[in-house]
């Protein structure tokens, strides 16, 4: 069994602060998808803080945690996540970017971004699930975070999670800007054409396929996503699925409306 899930990690630390109320509709939701799934044996994740001209994979044994954002509170600083990599999945999925003609490399010293520790600490508390995680490519192109994808649906790994960790609107100012109804307007049309397009079962694959490719022709799209690093988690989400998803999840964090897709593969 499969499973694949894209979705919103929040802002920085702030879903894991206990002075913080404004993601407690996403916590929620992680909490309960997490209770809901089958737990996996091991989680590769891709995340929005990582990107390089090539996809590159966590190869260690025990990777650290890197404290990727900047400006909060002194015990953020202080997280802990102790989740072991897996070496051996690592090399399953070098060998499987390889396979569909994909130049990938193999990272021994990187540790673990917030992309994946803060949704981690919420889904899964024990930090006991293997992690390997997965870099987007810095030309951002979102055929090519597909084709990623598609490479993973090779992968000879049972009971594995593919997590998409970013966020379906990062708009920075956007998000300090409460009470914008223009804003939120354009978000609420954007996050529609993105529910539609990845649950309709309306649309063939080769239609889906190429909306997703070209997202940027949505309403509002660059308006939701200035840079495209927070949604691309999600292209390749859908190229390791190849089908619509089977459940959407809404979410609000920072007091924007965010959505979160779920796939079931055996």
């Amino acid at each position: 069994m499969r499973q694949i899930l894209y979705i919103a990690h929040g802002g920085g630390p702030m879903p894991l602060l206990a002075q913080d109320d404004s993601h407690d509709s996403l916590n929620n939701a992680l909490r309960d998808i997490a209770a809901r799934m089958p737990t996996p044996d091991a989680i590769v994740v891709v995340s929005a803080h990582w990107e390089a001209d090539i996809p590159h994979v966590t190869t260690a044994q025990q990777p650290e945690l890197i404290y990727d954002y900047y400006g909060f509170p002194p015990e953020s600083y202080q997280i802990s996540y102790p989740a072991p990599g897996e070496p051996g999945l690592a090399k399953e999925l070098l060998g499987a970017i390889t396979a569909a003609g994909i130049e990938s490399v193999g990272e021994p010293e990187r540790g673990f971004d917030h992309g994946l520790f803060v949704p981690l600490k919420l889904m899964f508390p024990q930090a006991n699930i293997p992690c390997v995680q997965l870099s987007l490519m810095n030309t951002l192109d979102a055929e090519a975070h597909i084709r990623l994808g598609n490479a993973l649906t090779h992968l000879d790994y049972d009971n594995l999670l593919i997590l998409g960790s970013g966020f379906s609107f990062h708009n920075m100012k956007a998000f300090f800007a409460q009470g914008d109804t223009g804003a939120d307007r354009k978000n609420a049309e954007f996050q529609q054409w993105l529910e539609y397009v990845c649950s309709s079962g309306a649309l063939t694959e080769q239609q889906r396929s190429e909306k997703l490719s070209h997202w940027h022709e949505a309403p509002h799209a660059r308006f939701c996503h200035p840079r495209e690093e927070h949604l691309l988690p999600l292209h390749v989400c859908y190229g390791a699925a190849g089908r619509a998803c089977d459940e959407v999840i809404s979410v609000s964090a920072l007091h924007k409306e965010a959505r979160m897709c779920y796939w079931q593969l055996t």
